[in-house]
């Protein structure tokens, strides 16, 4: 096969990636809404393991492709293109804020603000910034009282508006903070580097992202075991959920994101000879639009059916799947007519 063509496979697959990683957090998002977050049995566990991992892996993702785009043009450019998208990102993030409070588009304008000035850092650099990060975040939490300003019964937060209380929200306490999420973001920089093209590689993302991932998690139940003994309080530092956002939920979301990723990849080729590949990475192009419209629109729907709390899993996963047919269906056809998506089409007129 061409080079040209491995290229084009490649970055299909990284689309790929973005549509499945958008579809496990449509699936979370609608469990949360339509009242199904405590359900028990088998589904309610395998949905349960997106949560979080679905959003790290999309914030990932952003920094692999922010870390090519640093790398296949001249630094000035990318550096001035990703703070204009910063700022469209932080105002489009604050609208959707008054409609859904769990928005990530404000947090991500944030990692690309943060994120554009360590994009030339040395490798073995941004790894130790990826460990400070983290331990950063365990300090807050034994200096400052982490459930400050939440309603955990509806998750709302008292005072987000505030500069103080919006601060607080963006680094320490919030749903997605910048401390220690920003890692993510990194662990994408150090992916970028690498030779994504290569079977060997994506071979490696997909065994280490499985093992550390079911490492994290087994480790997580050991020394929860252990805290429990000594002081039932310490449990939370063993946690792999993502509030609050601990060392080995950091972990096991990275890797969550390398087994995707390089899923993704590895099968792309054969994911494209039965056709389906060109369709569904459509979507993965337009994952900022379909964010929106799953808030708006899906969710809008589920509000005007009276569907909003005291749903089964099984109802909330079947209308987040359809949602999400819906949307690879509508982006298809829209990528007929169009390069990108509405809302990309405009971000990428603004930062130009």
């Amino acid at each position: 096969m061409k080079t040209g063509t491995n290229e084009s496979v490649r970055l299909a697959g990284l689309d790929l990636a973005r549509f499945f990683a958008f579809a496990g957090m449509v699936i979370v998002n609608f469990r949360i809404v339509m009242g199904a977050e405590n359900d028990q049995g088998t589904l309610a566990l395998l949905t349960g393991v997106l949560e979080g991992r679905a959003a790290a892996t999309f914030v990932v993702l952003a920094g692999l492709g922010l870390g090519l785009a640093n790398i296949k043009s001249d630094h000035r450019t990318t550096v001035s293109v990703t703070l204009r998208r910063a700022i469209f990102l932080l105002v489009l993030g604050l609208l959707n804020a008054l409609v859904f409070e769990a928005d990530i588009l404000h947090y991500y304008a944030f990692y690309f603000l943060f994120g554009v000035a360590l994009l030339r850092l040395q490798s073995h650099a941004l790894v130790t910034l990826i460990v400070l990060l983290n331990v950063a975040f365990v300090l807050l939490v034994i200096m400052l009282d982490y459930e400050h300003s939440w309603n955990w019964s509806d998750y709302s937060y008292a005072d987000f508006w505030t500069p103080v209380g919006f601060v607080r929200n963006l680094f320490f306490n919030g749903f997605h903070p910048v401390i220690p999420w920003l890692s993510f973001l990194l662990f994408g920089f150090l992916l970028s580097r690498t030779s994504l093209s290569k079977v060997s590689l994506q071979n490696r993302l997909i065994i280490s992202g499985l093992l550390v991932m079911i490492a994290a998690e087994l480790f997580s139940l050991f020394i929860a075991d252990q805290f429990h003994s000594l002081d039932p309080e310490l449990i939370i530092f063993a946690a792999t959920k993502p509030m609050p956002p601990m060392p080995l939920y950091v972990l096991a979301g990275g890797a969550a994101a390398a087994l995707m990723i390089g899923l993704c990849l590895r099968f792309a080729e054969w994911i494209d000879r039965v056709g389906m590949l060109k369709i569904i990475a459509s979507a993965g192009r337009q994952t900022l639009t379909l964010y929106i419209a799953h808030i708006l629109i899906g969710m809008g729907t589920l509000e005007a059916l009276g569907m909003l709390g005291g749903q089964s899993i099984g109802t909330a996963v079947t209308a987040a799947l359809l949602f999400c047919v819906l949307a690879i269906s509508y982006a298809f056809a829209w990528s007929k007519f169009f390069k990108r998506g509405p809302l990309e089409a405009v971000m990428r007129k603004l930062s130009r």
